[in-house]
């Protein structure tokens, strides 16, 4: 496990270690592949899509940082940094960890914070949900493992051998769901209709299906008024109606204006109507009032949503085998593969 960094000086007492082309927490806005973890002196981050094992670092306290920097990169970097000799000089070397077992732990650290936030659970895809008790279990043992990299008074213990959770839908249950039928009166036109994805950024986990297919319209037209009904397909591990603060809208756009309609829970679908100012349709965004930034760009979009769901697939495909990678299953993962046999 080894890399090639850039160090270079961020200015007001600021480090910055990363491999080439690295995500770090000083960049404009992240991506939703990137992991996260606050350390002792800083930050550590990971692209996930890229494979990215060494993390990039922003430490803005180095003398805090050096109980672990040796550690993750090597004494050559340590002491580089801690040298007040060298400047203001921006210089490349090779990250040579001292404690490998430390990275990799940090790495699944990370990388079950991002899940606990990011991963895409469909019912329509057939991605399993992850049990957030055993994710919450894995968390704490990979902090007491992390424990040189964090600021952890008293680690919570955890026991690493419970392995049950709920089976979730089957993914043929929402054939029809996402398909954009909606029923509507007789006597109205109907108009169009159409089927999307959703920005994850703004919805909290555990409320939407993360399908491309999730989100799906129906614009009919009766008695002089143009309706459109939205249905989302709502996320394998909801299991009650969520908080009323939590309820998701939908934002209706037409070429002269646009609508909301306030969703609620029938089932397993969040379903609500709204007129419209237009007979056309042009998008329809879902999101929870206060989440997420309006406006900000959405990095790689439905594509890397496509990714994303594609490597969890793929996660939950080898998560019954036999693995000591880095990125080896989380206990949750597991768990969902063997319990989903369905999807």
């Amino acid at each position: 496990m080894s890399a090639t960094v850039r160090i270079e000086p961020g200015g007001d007492g600021i480090w910055i270690i990363a491999p080439e082309g690295a995500p770090t927490v000083l960049d404009d806005a992240a991506a939703i592949d990137v992991l996260v973890l606050e350390v002792v002196g800083g930050h550590l981050s990971w692209s996930l899509l890229a494979g990215q094992t060494i993390p990039a670092a922003v430490i803005d306290d180095v003398e805090l940082a050096q109980d672990w920097l040796w550690a993750v990169y090597g004494e050559r970097i340590a002491v580089a940094i801690a040298d007040t000799e060298s400047g203001e000089t921006e210089f490349t070397d090779e990250a040579e960890p001292v404690v490998p077992d430390l990275v990799a732990a940090a790495w699944r650290l990370g990388f079950a914070y991002w899940a606990a936030r990011w991963w895409p659970a469909s019912t329509i895809d057939g991605i399993a949900a992850l049990d957030d008790r055993l994710l919450d279990q894995e968390i704490s043992i990979l902090r007491m493992r992390c424990e040189p990299l964090l600021d952890d008074e008293e680690p919570a213990s955890a026991d690493e051998s419970a392995l049950s959770v709920e089976i979730s839908p089957r993914a043929e249950d929402y054939a029809l769901a996402a398909g954009g039928g909606a029923d509507r009166p007789a006597e109205a036109l109907s108009l169009g209709r159409g089927t999307g994805g959703w920005d994850w950024r703004r919805c909290p986990p555990g409320l939407i299906d993360a399908s491309e297919r999730a989100v799906s319209w129906d614009s009919t037209r009766g008695s002089g008024t143009t309706t459109v009904r939205v249905t989302a397909v709502a996320a394998p591990q909801l299991g009650s109606a969520a908080p009323a603060h939590l309820r998701p809208r939908a934002v209706i756009t037409t070429p002269v204006g646009t609508a909301e309609a306030e969703l609620d829970l029938v089932g397993d679908l969040w379903t609500g109507a709204a007129t419209t100012p237009s007979d056309s349709v042009s998008t329809v965004d879902v999101y929870v009032p206060g989440v997420g930034a309006p406006g900000e760009p959405d990095l790689g979009g439905p594509e890397i949503r496509r990714q994303i769901r594609e490597l969890a697939a793929a996660r939950l495909r080898r998560a019954t085998a036999a693995d000591d990678a880095v990125d080896a299953p989380l206990l949750a993962e597991i768990a969902a593969a063997a319990s989903d046999s369905d999807f």
